[in-house]
This record gives C-alpha cells, structure tokens and sequence, in this order.
C-alpha cells in the first residue's frame, strides 16, 4: 500500500535516502542533479516548501507503509489555472503502476484540491515509459520539442474532463 503526501519538513529525511539511491537510475534518463543538490539538500527542501506555502508549487510524496519515498508527483510552475507536472520513480517502483496511480491521484488533487484546469507534461521520446504513463492518465501530445538536447513531446491534460 502507498500514501500519497503533500510535501512536508519530515519527509526530508527520507526524501533525501529516495534521491541518493535512484541518483544511477534517475540520470540514466534525465540529467544528473549534481552533487550540490545532494549537499545543499536541506536548505533546497526548506525553499521548496516556502515555494509550496506561497502556491507556486504543489510536491507530494508517494511512500510505502514504513515511510519510504518510492516516488515523488509535482506540479510546478502554477499560475493561470494551470502547472507542469512532473514526476519520477523509484527503481524498485518501476513497473509497478505507481506512476500511473500517483499522477491520477494528482490530477485530482490538481482539480479538487487545488483549482487547477489544465496540467502541462515533457518527455522525450526515448522515455517510453514516461509516455505510457501520460497515455494512460489522460493526456494528450500537442508538438514537438527538444529537451535536454533530444527529441521529446509536449503534452496537455484538460482537468475539468470527467475520469480526472
């Protein structure tokens, strides 16, 4: 079973073990955070949850019964009605339909919770499972782009559909 959590201070800890040991797995698809993110962990979790408190962001945690970060499910950059949602998996998640459940529970929370009409979502194309997950929750491709350097596609979600 898997709670999902709006971010807090407390989830520091364990949020921090989640980065640290996905870093290999994570950087395998996206670019690396660097070494600063690690050592500058405590002060970069206090601004994202200033940013939260003032409706820039909304960050949940998705974790296990014993408080294990097994994956995280954002939405950034709010304003006008709509945020980028973003999120990533543990690798001993993957596969096991987490995603696909924590961003419909966001999308949600995105509409009921937090106001939002509309999400926006980027991947590349080489991140088919990033695609699956968008696929299946609802959103639709709108263009091309290039990110981080490689093919990738633009995707919007119309929260105020029925299925949210």
């Amino acid at each position: 079973m898997t709670v999902l959590e709006r971010l807090r201070p407390d989830h520091a800890p364990a949020l921090l073990d989640f980065e640290r040991q996905n870093r290999a797995y994570f950087a395998a698809s996206i670019p690396d955070r660097g070494d600063s993110y690690f050592t500058g962990f405590a002060e970069r979790h206090a601004e994202l949850l200033a940013e939260q408190a003032a409706g820039m962001h909304h960050f949940h945690v998705l974790a296990d019964a014993g408080g294990a970060v097994l994956g995280r499910v954002n939405l950034v950059g709010v304003a006008g009605g709509s945020a980028e949602l973003g999120y990533r998996m543990a690798e001993v998640a993957a596969g096991r339909g987490l995603a696909t459940s924590g961003v419909r529970r966001v999308c949600a929370l995105a509409f009921e919770e937090y106001g939002l009409t509309a999400l926006r979502a980027e991947t590349t194309m080489d991140n088919a499972a990033s695609r699956a997950v968008l696929g299946r929750t609802g959103f639709v491709e709108v263009g091309a782009i290039t990110l981080m350097g490689k093919p990738g596609l633009r995707f919007t979600r119309d929260l105020s559909e029925a299925g949210r």
